[in-house]
């Protein structure tokens, strides 16, 4: 603790003193500030007694104590998480778990209940929605304390009682029944004689005064004392987790019916003009500008500054966020008055809370020719992105505008911060740079263009001079749509970013200019409705970073070339002169072919220069000499000649000519824009219409043809690179948000997904993939139909549309009726209201139905085909939703999450009857809410990142306690970063729980786990993929702690998951499928572990393939099983099928190989000992039918199926015998290797780290403990076989020698050795040297990327 204040917040927690709120903390008779740190209090030491002191109440006080009061009463219920207040969120784990799993003892097996429920055993097409939200029982349902408390209609207090100090009046109705008046006064609370009726303020007779309104209540009320210890007995159960807000609302789509209590503060915080935040906060508003852009200037130089800094800008931000939030849905739902309220509804503006809004509609035709409303609705995205980027990039004196843009019944809200001094003069004004009429006019300013210069050589971006309407020329460093104003307070604002980056050309109509051949015969361009399509920064930052390496490799390897050439030339001095003469030659040819070139591209069309450029990459590409380079070797050659080229510095006129043509050839063959050096980057208004351009054409020529070949980069690698990565199971996303995911992380954008599922089709073991891909088309085309329809429904009738539409997308029915809208009949004369409903009292027929009532399944299908030709250019091969769910294997239920994530909709939990064709599906009382879908940015914690990057570089190099160390050290920052709650942190935890697994702490790594489950659930949701991760890693630590029955438990629920959100077949399902199946198998249960290993090895071998080694250790889990069900015929053809599989990939000599035959043997010899016995008791009792023999079936040890679960989890210990080191330090010790060139076996070692192979990666994960073989040459052949890309590569044997002294014996990952490692130690006496070297791979290399950017990708 660091503040006085912490020590109240602590006091007001504690299940003794929570009652407490009005009091102050004294010490030595001296009251302490709130704010005062605890470091400078004078005379505060070790043993000071710090005194609680009772407070007289102020008004404000009275308040702040009833609403803490509510909020005990409340804590231990679920309805804010449900209605998505306060931040509050779900978790079921210690409901799934019965209890905390850190408290249970270890259970014997035998007692162990291990029978899963029905619907999720393997086969079964029941998916229930219930048993998603667990222990919504009778018996879990908080205990109630009161039946009302509420503030009295007798408030305020009049004139004459003020003057007895009385502050407000209260109402309670106990659960005895009794109806209480209650006065708050500055020394506490007491009972008045008030009634409904009767104003009576008196105090009662007896008076009870008590400080604390809890302590009055337990007094009056003895059911309210009983039930309120239970309340805080069970918020004191809770895991801190279970209770701590999360940084941004996490909204739950589906919900119970929830009972709705009288509850005046809720009901205050709604109606009154507050905006949540005066109670707390001196003065009215806060000024959202001023806060976010002050925490962006706060110094940053030391680590404590940054901290500081992020922490600040993390806080403000997701304050912001709600806020923005919150006045989005007011200016919705028509609770905001608008700033121009004399215009139509799509034109208002509205300010609120200090934050501007406006809707995503084209306002006065700005937007006209870039598409009208539908590029309106566009822009706010891309302008997000923009302001993602610049805030990333944190130019020191450019400021961006906080930007949220909120989804909310089919309208989009962008709320922005205000610029100081912007609502009192025009924008004509105000701006100094850029253009407000698209490029029209057009202005710069110095300052911005230092400002924007600096920023823009991190994006791409490159300075360019468009000629304004005045005939001058202004140089820009950013598209012209980016406006600059100065604000009131001085600072440099940045706004409408929404042309950031360069345009996607696959995507716009280009009037004179063309796609390349390829890319055209692809189908596109497919002309969007709007002219905003634009490439994310991920694909920029690839792209360049694919061409520099390009670069490098072409002129590397010509420079070395010439190099061995000048070489040879000292060599032949005699042939000096005719060389030379050669080589002039061989120069002027290249020259004149060279102008030729030039002249001939000037001639020619530029779809021709597109195609000659294409093949000119594609031969630099194929050329394997150069592409064989190592990369950092060419680097350093490239840029001291570059640099010298730059700088003008003499060269030998011959060989600084040769090196100038060839660097000049390799940034042509990059299409760099720079002849002298590589300069690949983007003019973001190249193809915008109505800009003209101060360039040259040749120039212009130039930089359209980086941005078509940038666009082309999608298609023909991004998109290529994905489904590679999909086959080679480094990504394997498990539904549609986890799809789009993984497209942006590699820069592709979701209008390409048609391509990405024509691109997975093919592939027969990425089926799943490809389904999901369908369904999030299909889904986002409905999404699309869903937002104008939306805004076509009556208010009355939301619920009954809603319902309506999901009954056309996904019921059964040919022609569901719309339900019912439960609008009361308008009264007729006499004044007689009418409360029929309006099925029952129809409308005068001068109405007709509403449209949105004229949908039906037929007209929304083919709604949604249109839309998916037109965005997605993808062709639907189906007449109905039926036959592409029954096609591609999809699930109602999963399409049903998927689209009410996207949408925002929060349906009724109950079992839904997809299947029958005379009921609807859905009626209108089964929406129980819109929330909105809240799109912002997400502040970094970049030194925590730095630390966790590190420590996991440390781990993949072997030094597994450094690594462990850093990423301890990261979990801190970002504690301190984001505080207690966020992906990040959730992500970090799996990572340290999984290190404390590794060396052997099993106990410690439950308990973080268990901390990573708990805040997936809160963070990301309860059924989200990554939380199913999470339940898995925590089973495995579970079992590994000897908690059967709970890792059982934790699996089914994660298996229960896994079929909601995708279904059976998925490769995580196998995974989980596999760890039931030995977990089972441990406890005896060989019947229920061997329906389980059989869907293993089915879901297995069609994602993995049948002969991968995935298969091989499914094939063996099952033969296991068999064989202790005595059927050990079948048994035996699975195992001889796992030893083929190994024999073929891996060899006869292998361990995997030697181990799966003597299985064989062992299976074979119980085969021949089952037979003769069946064979004796025949011929005992030849006539009677003869009974199966008592097997004696010994369960497997414990050692050996935490063995197997490490296995199949991608867990790898790799054993380093004392010999092999013994061989290593002899061999460093004959090579000196300090400045002698390395041995060519070593180069071979080297070359082959960047061997990538599909097989190999799965080779690696079934090896369990890896050979190591006795020599170099033997290593040699046995790295050929095999890729070692994810083991610890050791560039050299010198870098092999500092690793091997800098780690200790405290990296033992296998305690069994450790006695015999022990005296080998004491012989070889080599302390310092390392045992074991850990590897891991497989299911922990997939981790998340929090908050959605690439970079917090995780390879562990």
């Amino acid at each position: 603790m660091e503040l006085v204040q912490e020590i109240h917040q602590v006091l007001m927690d504690r299940e003794d003193t929570c009652h407490r709120t009005c009091f102050s903390l004294q010490l030595d008779g001296v009251t302490l500030d709130n704010f005062a740190e605890l470091k400078n209090i004078e005379g505060l030491k070790e043993g000071s007694i710090i005194k609680v002191v009772e407070e007289p109440y102020t008004m404000r006080e009275a308040r702040i104590h009833v609403r803490h009061v509510r909020d005990l009463l409340k804590s231990t219920d679920h309805t804010d998480a449900y209605a998505g207040h306060e931040c509050s969120s779900l978790a079921f784990l210690n409901i799934v778990t019965q209890g905390d799993i850190l408290e249970k003892k270890k259970s014997r097996p035998e007692s162990v209940d291990c029978t899963p429920p029905d619907y999720i055993m393997p086969g079964s097409t029941e998916r229930p929605l219930l048993p998603l939200h667990p222990g919504l029982t009778k018996e879990n349902k908080a205990p109630q304390c009161l039946k009302v408390l509420t503030t009295s209609g007798w408030n305020p207090p009049p004139g004459p009682r003020k003057m007895c100090g009385d502050l407000l009046y209260l109402h309670v109705v106990t659960l005895e029944d009794r109806h209480f008046h209650i006065t708050a006064c500055p020394r506490g609370f007491y009972l008045n004689q008030s009634t409904e009726e009767v104003f009576n303020p008196r105090p009662c007779t007896p008076p009870l005064l008590c400080h604390s309104l809890i302590e009055l209540l337990s007094i009056v009320s003895p059911a309210f004392k009983r039930n309120f210890s239970l309340v805080q007995k069970r918020r004191m159960q809770k895991h801190p987790f279970e209770r701590v807000a999360t940084p941004y609302q996490v909204y739950q789509w589906s919900s119970p019916m929830l009972e709705h209590t009288v509850d005046a503060i809720r009901a205050e915080d709604t109606f009154s003009s507050k905006l949540g935040y005066e109670e707390h906060i001196p003065g009215q508003t806060r000024d959202w500008n001023e806060e976010l852009q002050t925490t962006r200037e706060l110094p940053r130089a030391t680590l404590p500054e940054r901290l500081l800094r992020e922490r600040a800008i993390f806080k403000v931000h997701s304050d912001f966020v709600a806020a923005a939030t919150r006045g989005a849905m007011a200016v919705v739902d028509g609770n905001v008055m608008a700033i121009n309220p004399g215009e139509e509804p799509k034109m208002q503006m509205f300010i609120w809370n200090n934050i501007f809004f406006s809707l995503g509609f084209d306002v006065r035709d700005h937007y006209k020719d870039l598409g009208g409303d539908a590029a309106a609705f566009v822009a706010p995205r891309n302008d997000l992105q923009g302001v993602r980027v610049y805030s990333a990039v944190d130019t020191p004196g450019l400021h961006t505008l906080g930007t949220v843009v909120v989804d909310y019944r089919g309208y989009r809200v962008t709320a922005q911060s205000i610029i100081p001094g912007i609502l009192e003069k025009e924008q004509e004004q105000s701006v100094v740079y850029g253009s407000i009429d698209f490029g029209t006019t057009v202005l710069s300013h110095p300052k911005y263009m230092e400002l924007l210069s600096k920023a823009g050589q991190q994006l791409k971006i490159m300075p360019h001079s468009v000629i304004s309407a005045n005939g001058e020329t202004v140089e820009l460093c950013s598209s012209v749509e980016c406006k600059g104003i100065i604000g009131n307070d001085g600072r440099h604002y940045i706004l409408d970013l929404l042309r950031t980056f360069p345009p996607d050309v696959n995507f716009l109509q280009l009037e004179d200019d063309e796609l390349r051949e390829d890319i055209k015969s692809m189908g596109f361009p497919i002309i969007h409705k709007h002219k905003l399509c634009c490439l994310r920064q991920e694909l920029v930052d690839s792209f360049v970073e694919a061409r520099y390496f390009m670069f490098i490799r072409y002129a590397a390897f010509h420079l070395q070339q010439l190099s061995a050439k000048r070489q040879q030339n000292k060599e032949q001095q005699k042939s000096i002169e005719a060389n030379k003469d050669e080589s002039e030659k061989r120069e002027k040819d290249k020259k004149q072919k060279r102008e030729k070139d030039s002249a001939k591209k000037d001639e020619t069309d530029s779809d021709k220069s597109d195609e000659k450029e294409k093949t000119k990459e594609e031969e630099l590409l194929s050329n394997e000499n150069y592409s064989d380079i190592d990369t950092d070797v060419a680097k350093k050659i490239v840029e001291s000649i570059t640099d010298s080229i730059c700088s003008g510095e003499k060269q030998e006129t011959d060989s600084g000519e040769r090196s100038r043509a060839v660097v000049a050839a390799a940034a042509r063959a990059v299409a760099s824009l720079k002849e002298s050096e590589f300069d690949v980057r983007f003019n973001p208004d190249v193809y915008s219409p109505g800009i003209k351009h101060a360039a040259s054409p040749e120039q212009l020529a130039k930089q359209r043809h980086l941005v078509k070949e940038a666009a082309a980069f999608v298609l023909t690698t991004q998109i290529p690179a994905f489904v590679r990565e999909c086959l080679e199971h480094t990504s394997a996303p498990m539904d549609g948000a986890g799809l789009t995911e993984a497209l942006h992380a590699r820069g592709i954008n979701v209008r390409y997904l048609g391509r990405v599922a024509l691109a997975l089709k093919p592939h027969a073991q990425l089926s799943y993939l490809h389904g999901i891909a369908v369904g999030e088309l299909v889904l986002r085309s409905a999404k699309h139909v869903y937002t104008t329809y939306l805004q076509g429904s009556d208010a009355m009738c939301t619920g009954a549309a809603v319902a309506h539409f999901l009954n056309c997308l996904l019921g059964a029915c040919a022609s569901p009726a719309p339900s019912a809208c439960e609008a009361p009949a308008p009264a007729r004369g006499g004044g007689r209201g009418g409360r029929g409903r309006r099925s029952k009292r129809p409308q005068p027929p001068a109405s007709p139905h509403p449209e949105w009532q004229n949908l039906t399944p037929k007209a929304l299908f083919s709604q949604i085909r249109h839309e998916l030709k037109a965005y997605w250019g993808y062709e639907l091969q189906s007449d109905n939703m039926e036959s592409i769910i029954e096609k591609h294997g999809l699930q109602k239920i999963s399409l049903l999450r998927s689209f009410a994530l996207k949408v925002g909709l929060q349906m009724l939990l109950r079992e839904y009857d997809f299947d029958n064709k005379n009921k609807a599906t859905f009626s209108g009382s089964d929406i129980m809410n819109i929330f909105p879908v809240v799109k912002h940015i997400n502040p970094r914690a970049s030194d925590a990142y730095n630390f966790y990057t590190t420590g996991q570089n440390k781990i993949q190099a072997g030094a597994v306690t450094e690594g462990h160390e850093l990423i301890a050290e990261a979990l801190n920052l970002l504690n301190n970063v984001y505080g207690a709650m966020h992906g990040e942190i959730a992500q970090c935890l799996r990572m340290v729980a999984r290190l404390c697994y590794v060396t052997g702490e099993h106990r410690d790594a439950m308990a973080y786990q268990q901390k990573a489950v708990l805040m997936s659930e809160r963070v990301n949701g309860v059924d989200h993929p990554y939380t199913i991760t999470e339940y898995s890693h925590l089973a495995l630590y579970c079992f590994a702690n000897g908690q059967v029955s709970t890792a059982l438990k934790l699996l089914y629920r994660a298996r229960y998951l896994a079929l909601l959100v995708c279904g059976e077949n998925h490769p995580e399902m196998a995974l989980l499928d596999s760890n039931i199946a030995l977990i089972l198998h441990a406890v005896g249960e060989y019947e229920l572990s061997l329906r389980f290993a059989e869907t293993a090895l089915a879901v297995t071998s069609s994602s993995h393939g049948p002969r991968s080694l995935k298969a091989a250790v499914a094939r063996h889990l099952l033969a296991r099983t068999l064989s202790c069900l005595g059927d050990f015929r079948a048994a035996l053809q699975h195992e001889k099928e796992t030893y083929s599989i190994y024999k073929q990939q891996l060899g006869e000599k292998h361990d995997k190989t030697r181990e799966s035959s003597e299985c064989l043997r062992h299976l074979t010899q119980q085969a021949v000992v089952l037979q003769k016995r069946l064979t004796e008791a025949y011929a005992r009792a030849p006539h009677t039918a003869p009974q199966p023999p008592p097997l004696h079936i010994q369960p497997p040890g414990m050692a050996s199926v935490i063995d197997m679960l490490n296995l199949i989890n991608g867990i790898l210990f790799v054993q380093i015998s004392p010999q092999d080191i013994e061989q290593f330090k002899a061999e460093i010790e004959k090579r000196q290797l300090k400045d002698l060139p390395i041995p060519q076996e070593m180069e071979q070692f080297k070359a082959l780290k960047h061997l990538p192979g599909p097989q190999d990666m799965d080779q690696l994960k079934a090896l369990k403990d890896l050979p190591i073989p006795q020599d170099i040459e033997h290593f040699k052949a046995e790295l050929e076989k095999r890729d070692f890309k994810d083991l610890p590569t050791l560039d050299d044997i010198e870098q092999l020698k500092a690793e091997v002294d800098k780690r200790e014996m405290t990296n033992l990952s296998n305690p069994q050795n450790i006695e015999q490692f022990k005296l080998q130690f004491e012989k070889t006496d080599l302390k310092d040297l390392p045992i074991s070297v850990l590897t891991e791979m497989g299911k922990g290399d997939k981790e998340q990327e929090g908050g959605k950017e690439p970079k917090q990708q995780v390879k562990s």
